[in-house]
Order: structure tokens, then sequence, then C-alpha cells
């Protein structure tokens, strides 16, 4: 009889270690998307497997109101990372220090109520904002200058960590785009989660944690040469921030892999639909939604009147007064046509006279580069300039 071998340690399941880390999210998290629970799943391992990719996505929980579960949903995912490092009030410096420190290991940095970092009463906070930035890539550092008067020398602090936040309203677009994001919603009366007791619960999540730290052992090797399939469409920055979750997915095997790609177009669209870009793409985006719609040119003061008056837009108060016919013209001159010159007004022929303003064909190219696709068909049907008259 063949004595086992009991020197060889057992494999471990991914697929159902991804269930129990997904099951202890659902006792006490309510997202607002089933996709959510597998994203954060993903996140959390995808923690422990750092050092075999060449990006980290930042994991956003994000609502309008307070008391929609972010700071809760921040406590699971703590329990479950390496070397948590749970912040509220900390600067780019201590944050890069804390990354570079050898000691200690890199920490997975935590950021609950990153509102009072980059809300609207809180200052651009550029250090923060860069740090958060930089250390999505692999081999980002940050440069500072150390030392003892005039005895300074610069070196460079690496940035490379796992970063989740938690906060009201949004982030600055270069961290959004950056992110895995969750837009967290209070519970309704028939939502209910198990309350979160510290004593007992931190227990569990960090016996999940070390089992996840052990199972990503194991599959290290054949992660780091992966590269997963994305979902057709899912491309540039969002093909990055989920490629790394796709990864573990695959690894995990079973229903993950399925599951991650469907969970990944969905975060995706939900972020695009969301997501209405710079001010000037927003721009660009409602000249041709709502104002050029079947029109081939139009007045500069026809445009400011239609555009003003949108629901739901932000150009009747810009700083405290509407679009005007300057900025409007700086707006779009930062954009170019086809034949690559600034967009700029241009005469236009009306019934009462001659009148500057804008036309659709010059914009066809920067509404092509820039903007989502087109809600109507009708809408991105090119226009041919007309030599006639507008009736104003």
């Amino acid at each position: 009889m063949t004595e086992p071998d009991t020197t060889t340690p057992a494999a471990i399941d991914g697929a159902a270690l991804l269930n129990e880390v997904e099951a202890f999210h659902r006792r006490f998290n309510v997202f607002p998307l089933e996709a959510a629970y597998v994203a954060v799943t993903l996140w959390d391992a995808h923690a422990h497997l750092l050092d075999c990719f060449d990006s980290t996505p930042r994991l956003a929980f994000l609502s309008p109101e307070p008391g929609s579960g972010k700071s809760r949903a921040l406590e699971v995912v703590e329990t479950l990372v390496p070397r948590a490092m749970a912040a509220v009030d900390a600067s780019a410096s201590a944050l890069f220090r804390s990354v570079s420190g050898i000691d200690g290991g890199r920490p997975t940095i935590l950021f609950d109520e990153i509102d009072t970092v980059f809300g609207p009463k809180a200052g651009d906070n550029e250090q923060l904002r860069g740090f958060i930035n930089a250390g999505h890539t692999r081999g980002r550092v940050m440069y500072r200058c150390v030392g003892d008067g005039s005895n300074q020398q610069v070196q460079g602090f690496p940035s490379f960590c796992a970063v989740a936040v938690a906060g009201l309203g949004s982030l600055p677009d270069t961290i959004l785009t950056r992110s895995v994001i969750i837009r967290m919603r209070r519970r309704a009366r028939n939502e209910k989660a198990e309350p979160f007791r510290t004593r007992i619960h931190v227990r569990e999540g960090n016996a999940l944690r070390d089992r996840l730290a052990k199972w990503a052992e194991t599959v290290q090797e054949r992660v780091t040469d992966a590269f997963p399939e994305v979902p057709e469409g899912v491309t540039d920055r969002p093909a990055d921030v989920w490629e790394p979750l796709l990864a573990v997915a695959d690894a995990a095997g079973g229903d993950w892999p399925r599951r991650a790609r469907q969970a990944c177009l969905t975060l995706v669209k939900a972020s695009q639909s969301n997501d209405k870009g710079s001010l000037g793409i927003r721009l660009l985006t409602d000249l041709r939604d709502h104002v050029l719609i079947g029109i081939d040119r139009l007045p500069t003061i026809a445009i400011l009147d239609r555009l003003n008056s949108l629901d739901d837009a932000p150009w009747a108060d810009l700083d405290g007064k509407p679009l005007d016919n300057r900025r409007l013209s700086r707006m779009l001159s930062e954009y170019m046509t086809a034949d690559n010159e600034p967009i700029r007004s241009r005469n236009i022929r009306t019934a009462g006279g001659v009148l500057k303003g804008f036309h659709a064909v010059d914009l066809e190219d920067a509404w092509a580069r820039y903007c989502p696709p087109p809600r109507a068909a009708t809408s991105a049907t090119p226009l041919q300039p007309s030599s006639e008259p507008l009736n104003l």
C-alpha cells in the first residue's frame, strides 16, 4: 500500500476560494450591480499578485450621499488584502515613503473619505493625485529632494501599489480613468446586510486573506506570463484597468473567466455612461447631439442660446455666468478640423445679413475622435455645407 505524499501541499481550488471571498462581501455589502461583487473579489485577489502585473487598477467606491456603504465596503476589503494601510488624512510624502519601505513590504493603501482630498472644498492636492496616478504603473517613481539644508539630493521613491478609495461625489478624471468604479447607493428597506463586527469578522476576513496569499503563490508564475483576452470593445485605458483582474479570473478557472468578462463589459459601459468627459468633450457632444442635429451650420448667437437653455447642462452657469462667445470660441479652438486646423468660427449668411458661426463639417473630425457614440444614428450622418442663407 502506497503511503500518501505529505510533503506536497494539496492544490488550492482557486474558483472555490474566490466564491468564498465573494460570499464574504455579500454578507456585509449591498452593491448596486452583480458585476461589482465579481470586480471587487478579483481586485482583492489581484492585490496578492501585484508583482505579476504592469499596472494595478484603483478601486473606487463612490456615492452622491453619505450612508451608502462605501466605508463598510472598504473595511471588508481591508481584511482581505495584503499589508492593508488604512488612510484618511495622509500626505503624499507619507504614502510614498510607506510604499518604498523595504522591511514592511509594499502596502495596499485604503483611502476613506477621499472627497476631503479631492472634493470641491479641498484644493488641488496635486502631489497626492500624482502619487495615485504614478502608482498605477510599474516602474514609475516619485522624485523628491532629501537631506538637510543645502545638502540635498534627488531620490526616486517607488509608487507602484494597490489603492482603493471611498468617498462622496467623484474623483479627478486622471484617477477615474485608472479605476474600477463602484457607484454605491443607500440600501433599500428590503435590502439586508449583516452587521460587521470587528472583533469577529476581521479574523474571518484575515483567514481568507491568508488563503488568498497561499493560492497566489501557486499561480504566480502562470499569471506573470498571462495576457488575458479582453472583451471586444474594451480598449485603451479600460483594457489596462481590467487586464490584471481578467488574468486572476483565468487563473482561478471555473465560472470566473466568463463572469469576469461580463463584469468588465457591464462596469466599463456603466463608467462610460456616467463619464461626461472633460468640459471640452461635453461641449462637443452637446453640439453634436442637441444643437447641430440636421443643421450644417449655425450662427454663434443661436448656438449659445441653445446651449444655455439645455437642461442638465453646465453652460448656463460657468463660474457664475453663462457661456459666451469668447469662451465658446476659445474652447473649440483647442480642437482641430479634418484639415488639422483649429476649429474657428466662419461667416454664415442669414436672411438678416452675415453672422459669425460654426459649421458642422468643421466639427466632424473632433466628434469622431473625442465623443462617445451618438445615441441616434441621424446625428452621426455627415452634413454637406449649404450655400443657401439661413432663415433666422
